[in-house]
This record gives C-alpha cells, structure tokens and sequence, in this order.
C-alpha cells in the first residue's frame, strides 16, 4: 500500500496563495490522485482530481483559484491555491484511487495525517 505525507500548510490572510504537496511512498502514475478537505464539524470534501491521463476535475468552489499537478517521476501530488478564502480553511488529505478516478471518498485510500489550511479575513 502507497502511504502518503501531506505538507505545506499554514495559517494565511485571505486573499493569499499557498501550496501544498503530498508525497508517495511508491509509483502515482497509474492511479488517480486526489485532495479533499474537512472542516471543522463538516464532512470531507473532494477539492480537486487528477486522471492518471492527467485530465483534471476541481469542486465549484475552488475552479479557477486552486490547481492540481502530480510529478510521477517524484511521486508528488501538489496543490496550488490562491485567492485563498476564510472558507477554505481545512485540513487537507491527499488520496490515491482507482484509475477510473471516482468523485466519492470511498473510493480512496488515505494514509496520511493531512496539513491544516487556516485562511483569516
């Protein structure tokens, strides 16, 4: 089983960019890689796929702000975040999942403690 170590988060102002990475055990390039999210008394959220084709999905409320890449020569999933807003505070999970690359959270394992996003007005 791949495990995974989220990295980069902090506590930011609104309005400010950040960038997350999550790095792999073992090989990402024939999976589907994702980041969700959880608030606090809130339910995960997936924020944004990458296909192991690397077509790429993101959540209505990130698109246009937030943007996934994946290194499969590192084995590194990143997220890049700007215009970052109070409502994206979260902490932040990186999965790994099938290839037909599912929007349900079941579909993926999680294997690491995730990194907190605090995003002050």
């Amino acid at each position: 089983q791949v495990q995974l170590e989220e990295s980069g988060g902090a506590s930011v102002q609104a309005g400010k960019s950040l960038e997350l990475s999550c790095t792999a055990s073992g090989e990402i390039s024939n999976y589907c890689m994702a980041w969700f999210r959880q608030a606090s008394g809130k339910e995960r959220e997936l924020v944004a796929r990458i296909h192991w084709t690397g077509r790429l999905n993101y959540a209505n409320s990130v698109r246009g702000r937030f943007h996934i890449s994946r290194d499969n020569a590192k084995n590194i999933l990143y997220l890049e975040m700007t215009s970052l807003k109070p409502e994206d505070t979260a902490m932040y999970y990186c999965a790994i999942g099938p290839q037909w690359c599912s929007s349900s959270d079941m579909d993926f394992q999680f294997s690491g403690h995730g990194t907190q996003v605090t995003v002050s007005s």
